[in-house]
């Protein structure tokens, strides 16, 4: 078993889903039913933890000047805009899955350096999740294929919450590199 301190950055994803679907097994009754409608419990307490990811992911890539989306902490790992060029492209590919649908993305994202094109795709790729975590239960329980294996389109929502927070944690690290607060620290 994997901790988070040691987990190998791109490691098989299974242990951080089960992780987390622990952490939504933990939670309250009571606190289900105000997270999502009485109909979808099961979507309506993964959604929340999508949208907060996407929110500071999204935030982030508004407060980093474009002047700075090339920085990278060090030569082999992805600069700022690689990494919203990255989540951009997990999203269109891991919710569309989710959906059943084939990727609408029009472009390598990771490849595109311009701020605002950037946070375009990063809005476009959000738009097709929105959708996929408005699923009901009934839906979002079915299966489907993502990286060559049969999953439910819940588990593939899991994980595309999961690798938000996981990216948006390589974000905060460049953000306080720079010496800004990144979103989550900012209060309010």
């Amino acid at each position: 078993m994997y901790t988070l301190a040691t987990m190998p950055v791109h490691a098989n994803p299974q242990p951080t889903m089960k992780r987390l679907l622990l952490l939504l097994a933990l939670v309250p009754a009571p606190a289900l039913a105000q997270a999502g409608t009485n109909a979808n419990p099961a979507m309506g307490s993964v959604a929340p933890i999508y949208r907060q990811a996407s929110a500071y992911i999204l935030a982030a890539a508004e407060q980093m000047p474009e002047a700075e989306y090339g920085f990278k902490p060090t030569a082999d790992v992805r600069s700022f805009g690689q990494l919203i060029g990255h989540v951009a492209n997990a999203q269109f590919m891991i919710c569309a899955a989710a959906l059943g649908e084939a990727s609408a993305a029009t472009q390598n994202y990771e490849q595109v350096t311009v701020k605002a094109a950037l946070i375009e795709g990063l809005r476009a790729s959000g738009a097709v999740c929105d959708r996929a975590y408005a699923q009901s239960d009934e839906a979002a329980l079915q299966m489907g294929q993502l990286f060559g294996q049969e999953r439910t389109r819940m588990s593939a929502l899991v994980l595309n919450a999961a690798h938000n927070f996981e990216h948006y944690g390589n974000l905060v690290t460049y953000l306080r590199i720079k010496g800004m607060v990144p979103p989550s620290s900012q209060g309010g």
